[in-house]
């Protein structure tokens, strides 16, 4: 039995006739940007996370820089945020010419260490962007008091946390903007690149959807420097077909991450994700993701020869031979998993003239060394999960 980290095969057996009818009713109406579909996906999807506004766009790295850029943030301004996540996080921040400060991570759950950020800020800092990574919701009520202190804007990078809440409020609807991708491999996907912005501002709603088409209020009338960044109307499509089935695939991935944490509980050398309250938060489990901490002498023992700490050596992180050596023997036994991420941000190369150096955040960069995703998808058999979990324990044990 092979164990794939992530699979749309179900999900599409089951939605393939809706999904056929929705990407045909397109084609056939010649309306292939914007329209209806477009439109309906927006308000419905507004009316999901209790906001009273999504802009669709190309991606949700485009959802960042758009909401940037409408709030004003470019070249001389500071925004704080975490090293963990994917680099299009800081990226983005970097594209409208602002300056990403890293803070460090907390270790249990992976998220920007909230204690941290009012030492990180300085005359030129203008806004937050927490990452609500792999489905976690940051703690936004803390978070939204450091920044009303401070008179600092909010951007959530809510990428990976559709159907995420905390304190019964969904992600994306507590700061200035939220910011949200449908790349396939997400809780809600579509069938390519596709993102979207929140807001509960009306003008900053109408910021974005005009830099979104070039700046262009109407047409052929241009007030700024904007983008192509339109949601296509056929991810608009897919996107309502699958919108009403989300908060079940949530509450799915949440009984499969309940099980994972059960059954491992017990098993040597795994670090598990910490637990939260139900009633504190919703954790969307995008991806469960565990720490490895060492690998029996047995195992290590039959593998002098993985060259697994190239990584770690050429950017001086933590050796991570432990848990590259398990994911190897994971693959041979069937058993797929991803590493998210193996490089933090603070010390890509792309980063270099920022002054990092290996040690600036030792959490993040020890995450980096010891993180694994374990398979995880909605339609993930009881048997596919415990081969996985039979697996771990055979190797580790």
């Amino acid at each position: 039995m092979q164990v794939p980290p992530f699979s749309l095969s179900k999900q599409l057996a089951e939605l393939g006739p809706d999904l056929d009818e929705a990407v045909l009713r397109v084609l056939r109406s010649g309306q292939y940007i914007g329209g209806t579909e477009v439109k309906a996906f927006e308000e419905s999807f507004a009316n999901k996370i209790c906001v009273p506004h999504v802009v669709g766009c190309n991606s949700g790295t485009d959802a960042l820089i758009l909401a940037l850029r409408a709030l004003d943030i470019g070249p001389g301004d500071e925004v704080i945020t975490s090293s963990f996540s994917f680099f299009a996080t800081a990226e983005a921040i970097s594209a409208v010419g602002a300056l990403p400060v890293f803070v460090d991570v907390e270790p249990g759950n992976y998220l920007i260490d909230l204690n941290q950020i009012e030492g990180a800020i300085t005359k030129a800092t203008r806004a937050i962007l927490p990452v609500h990574l792999f489905g976690c919701p940051v703690d936004m009520k803390k978070l939204m008091g450091i920044a009303r202190k401070y008179h600092l804007k909010v951007i959530e990078d809510c990428a990976q946390a559709s159907g995420a809440q905390f304190n019964g409020q969904p992600v994306g609807s507590w700061g200035d903007v939220g910011c949200f991708s449908f790349f396939p491999t997400k809780n809600l996907g579509a069938g390519g690149d596709a993102g979207a912005v929140a807001t509960h501002e009306s003008e900053i709603a109408r910021r974005v959807r005009e830099m979104a088409v070039h700046g262009m209020p109407r047409r052929y009338v241009h007030t700024n420097l904007g983008y192509n960044s339109r949601l296509d109307a056929i991810q608009a499509a897919i996107l309502n077909v699958k919108l009403p089935r989300l908060i079940d695939w949530v509450n799915q991935r949440k009984e499969i991450a309940l099980r994972y944490q059960e059954l491992l509980s017990d098993v040597p050398g795994l670090d598990l994700p910490v637990k939260y309250a139900q009633d504190k938060m919703v954790h969307a489990w995008n991806q469960f993701v565990v720490r490895v901490k060492s690998c029996p002498d047995r195992l290590s023992s039959a593998n002098k020869e993985l060259n697994a700490s190239d990584i770690s050596q050429s950017y001086g992180l933590p050796d991570s031979f432990s848990r590259d050596l398990l994911k190897e023997k994971l693959q041979e036994e069937g058993v797929s998993t991803i590493i998210y991420y193996p490089i933090p941000i603070h010390l890509q190369k792309a980063y270099k003239e920022l002054g990092y150096k290996p040690g600036s955040l030792l959490v993040t960069e020890t995450l980096c060394s010891e993180v694994l995703s374990l398979p995880i998808f909605p339609e993930i058999t009881d048997s596919q999960q415990e081969k996985v979990v039979q697996t771990l324990r055979n190797l580790l044990s």
